[in-house]
């Protein structure tokens, strides 16, 4: 299945609808009068939209988020057993350092390949491979 592009017709954005066009002149002059005795019948019986938008926007109340209910925070503080003893410092762990003796040395193969090195001869070997 493929994708396809759909046209402007499907548009989430612009949902107003342009300037109207009339067959003809008469037809416009027609919509004029009819949009004006509407507006003058809505002033006449105080229905205006626009100001009827405005006092329900004014009479609104003001939204304020919830204050967030977090874990524990009705419960009482229990305090620990130890009297805060177990906070510990965190110490640096010793270095780990070969102590064998069969190991000569570490050496580089090829770029950053470390190579363990067991006797001198494959130190020699080692060195040989070189590009």
């Amino acid at each position: 299945m493929t994708m396809h592009l759909e046209g402007p017709w499907l548009s989430t954005t612009g949902k107003r609808k342009g300037k109207q066009k009339f067959r003809n002149a008469e037809e416009a002059r027609k919509a004029r009068e009819l949009e004006e005795s509407w507006k003058a019948l809505q002033k006449k019986w105080g229905a205006e939209q626009e100001e009827k938008k405005r006092r329900r926007a004014m009479s609104a109340e003001v939204w304020t988020s919830p204050t967030p209910a977090y874990r524990g925070a009705n419960e009482p503080k229990i305090p620990s057993l130890n009297g805060g003893l177990d906070m510990m410092p965190a110490l640096k762990t010793p270095e780990k350092v070969y102590t064998g003796t069969k190991i000569i040395g570490i050496g580089t193969m090829h770029k950053s390949n470390a190579v363990p090195i067991f006797s001198d001869n494959e130190a020699k070997e080692i060195s040989s491979m070189r590009r």
